[in-house]
């Protein structure tokens, strides 16, 4: 990354450094790699080191840069494609599922948020297993997920299992796997995080979040609900395999055909 001493431009000084800085990031750093440190980076840009700051903040908000204390700034991989095309229905837990199992509560529907009890109508009296998974990348976590099941969805659980943990949540989603499934519909919201999501994806309490929300159906009734919080700085969304519509962290404009 060379000298590049930043003249008077239309633009805030920082945003434009950001910009200078996001192509030196494509060309002359690998994933993973340290940046020099705020001083050096300063004095090679001819700028102020809260001009520098401001920059690097906004490429970490992106997902361009990783900050953490003792270590340094580095360089962020590709921000992780979520789809959320319904052209393919597959049960969470398949063979090929990057999700991983962390954990499994039995209790009632009223444990639930309101808006996921709304989405069952016949089976508000039984039971709910609540199963939580994370979806790691390049070691980091980058998504969680509650997916909450009806006990009637999966009677054939077996009972002398233990009624928490990891090994009952495969069980369930096993379960879930015996039943043909329907079809599916999804939708995508962007939010803050909550204190326990954020704990768990290693972000402050209301950063920005993407919510996925996909209803499973069985017999014309929802059988599951999964709700998963994706990290915004590391996701983009993807719709289908035909590319019409995609939004990357390169560019704040989307594309469609």
């Amino acid at each position: 990354m060379g000298t590049t001493q930043l003249e008077t431009v239309p633009e805030p000084k920082y945003w434009h450094l950001k910009t200078v800085l996001s192509e030196a990031l494509d060309t002359d750093f690998s994933v993973g790699e340290i940046l020099p440190n705020e001083r050096d980076l300063a004095a090679r840009f001819g700028v102020a080191r809260a001009t520098l700051r401001q920059a690097l903040e906004q490429l970490e908000l992106e997902g361009r840069l990783h900050r953490r204390r003792g270590v340094g700034t580095t360089v962020a991989p590709p921000r992780m494609g979520v789809d959320v095309s319904t052209s393919q229905h597959t049960w969470p837990g398949t063979a090929d599922d990057v999700w991983q199992s962390a954990d499994c509560t039995t209790g009632t529907f009223a444990a639930a948020p309101a808006a996921v009890g709304r989405m069952f109508t016949a089976s508000v009296d039984g039971e709910l297993h609540t199963v939580r998974r994370t979806r790691m990348t390049h070691g980091q976590p980058v998504a969680a997920e509650l997916l909450y099941v009806p006990a009637a969805s999966v009677p054939e659980l077996p009972a002398i299992e233990a009624t928490s943990g990891p090994v009952r949540a495969r069980s369930v989603l096993r379960e879930l796997q015996r039943l043909g499934l329907d079809g599916q519909d999804r939708a995508v919201e962007l939010g803050s995080a909550r204190a326990d999501d954020a704990k768990e994806l290693d972000r402050l309490p209301g950063a920005p979040v993407l919510v996925v929300t996909t209803r499973y159906f069985v017999g014309g009734r929802t059988a599951a609900v999964s709700v998963a919080t994706y990290r915004a700085d590391t996701c983009r969304l993807t719709f289908g395999d035909s590319g019409d519509l995609e939004i990357s962290h390169h560019g704040p404009a989307a594309h469609a055909s």
